[in-house]
């Protein structure tokens, strides 16, 4: 039986109370109202940076020649020439008048607001200051919220990949089983955590998902057109049938696989068969919608038919990346005897081939929007360019780059702390990603990795850290009755 040591649980302990009270820090210095922000804003000025950020959000908010990825815009104006415009309807874009530019045969309408008018100097400053208000106050909100899903999704991945290794009747995983089993015990707990904020959000505590918003939703026509899938009631229900599903078979699974220690068949291991294969046809249909309503939703104008594979590409990549690293760390304490480095050599061959397989996507997705260069696609490209530049080509660095140069070397790849300095590297990557999903959503140009950020992280890597090794606590850590544990026990490649 596996012992959880006494440091590793009091530094558990250590970065779930540092994390827990930098998120309070985080809410509690988030501006509270526009004098706040008036502050915040005069202070950026004195310092030399605060004109230049108010006037480059000032200027976002008005009607442009490039895209933005503002919410409150009424319309985006492209210009093809001196006589012909494009307009880009966004999220006030109801109730409009049509004006017609003609140049020689074709009639473009330019689309305006019913009732618009020219807004004062005063009435521009205050709906600039509410904008920057509600970013600022979204900030701690979504440093948890990206942390949370995080950790959620990299133990959803381990499931996911144990659920494989059952259906494929892999010969060479059994004597990692109970490893995934450990981690997937944070599957529930991050759940629970999780749906909390997503109820905290349909109640108007943030504003991450703008088109929860029914003043929004009445003014944005696009928004408005699928309310019929985005609204709360059939969203929260969504969340709680994934969120549910995926813990019950977490919950049979481990149960199956440890009364199969305990029979003189194979009977639990057939039903564990069974089960993993609905849970993968369960997993491949709720993987997609759970992206598009977590994620994806965050900028209700925008969309890709490739978003689901990109998410579960780069949550599954840090799934494996976590069973390599709690590996070797067993290993180092004297666990997992029959795990040799043929094992740790084909973890780390699966870190490799899906760290390929992300950039794949990435840069399918990336190169076929911006080559076709539509404004409302191409949109949020160019936020996560000019606004998020370090942290978006940063990632590719992380998780491309990195891996490449040191996980194609077949002798690295049985390397324990080249391993470990890879699988640091790869989740602080993947961790950048989901950054770059999310955080241009909810808090535009005012992001940075601060406070709130750091202890996020710290937070929910103290209690991943205490429930996963506490789990493995339970119970032996080698599945004995497993059918293929003897070829598992003697594998070598």
């Amino acid at each position: 039986m596996y012992t959880f040591s006494s440091k590793l649980k009091t530094l558990s302990f250590i970065l779930m109370a540092v994390g827990i009270l930098g998120i309070g820090y985080g809410f509690l210095t988030a501006p509270k109202d526009i004098q706040d922000v008036e502050k915040l804003l005069a202070a950026e000025s004195h310092g030399g940076h605060g004109e230049a950020k108010h006037e480059a959000t000032v200027a976002s908010e008005k009607p442009s020649h490039e895209p933005s990825a503002n919410h409150s815009e009424a319309n985006e104006v492209k210009q093809i020439d001196e006589t012909t415009a494009v307009v880009i309807p966004t999220s006030d874009s109801t109730k409009v008048d049509t004006t017609v530019v003609v140049e020689e045969a074709q009639v473009v309408p330019v689309v305006k607001k019913e009732g618009a008018h020219e807004l004062s100097a005063e009435e521009e400053h205050n709906e600039h200051l509410n904008h920057v208000l509600h970013q600022l106050q979204n900030k701690p909100w979504s440093a948890l919220y990206v942390a949370c899903i995080f950790f959620m999704l990299v133990s959803l991945g381990v499931l996911v990949f144990y659920a494989i290794q059952q259906v494929a009747q892999a010969g060479w995983s059994p004597v990692l089983f109970r490893v995934m089993q450990g981690i997937t015990a944070y599957l529930p707990v991050g759940s629970v955590i999780f749906f909390v904020i997503l109820i905290l959000s349909g109640l108007h505590f943030n504003h991450l998902f703008i088109w929860l918003d029914p003043e929004v939703v009445a003014n944005d026509k696009l928004i408005a057109n699928k309310a019929g899938y985005l609204n709360f009631p059939f969203w929260i229900i969504r969340a709680a049938i994934f969120l549910t599903g995926w813990s019950l078979y977490q919950y049979y699974s481990r149960k199956n696989c440890l009364a199969q220690d305990e029979a003189n068949d194979n009977l639990y291991y057939k039903k564990n068969f069974k089960l993993s294969a609905m849970f993968l046809v369960f997993f491949i249909v709720t993987e997609s919608i759970m992206s598009w309503d977590w994620i994806m939703s965050i900028d209700p104008h925008w969309f890709s038919t490739l978003f689901g594979w990109y998410v579960f590409a780069s949550f599954f990549v840090s799934a494996i990346t976590t069973i390599a690293l709690v590996t070797l760390y067993l290993k180092s304490k004297g666990a997992l005897e029959h795990v040799n480095t043929s094992h740790i050599h084909d973890l780390a061959k699966f870190m490799f081939g899906f760290s390929i397989f992300w950039t794949y996507l990435w840069f399918s997705q990336y190169m076929l929007i911006w080559y076709a260069n539509i404004p409302e696609e191409v949109t949020y490209y160019i936020t996560r360019i000019e606004l998020y530049n370090l942290p978006f080509f940063g990632a590719v660095v992380m998780n491309f780059v990195f891996p490449l140069l040191i996980l194609i070397n077949t002798d690295f790849k049985r390397i324990s702390w080249v391993l470990v300095m890879a699988g640091v590297v790869i989740l602080g990557g993947h961790y950048i990603d989901f950054f770059n999903m999310i955080m241009p959503g909810t808090v535009g140009d005012r992001w940075f990795i601060g406070i709130s950020e750091i202890a996020s992280v710290l937070f929910f890597l103290g209690l991943f850290i205490f429930v996963v090794f506490n789990a493995m606590t339970k119970v032996p850590l080698l599945a004995k009755r497993n059918p293929f544990i003897e070829e598992s026990k003697h594998f070598h490649y």
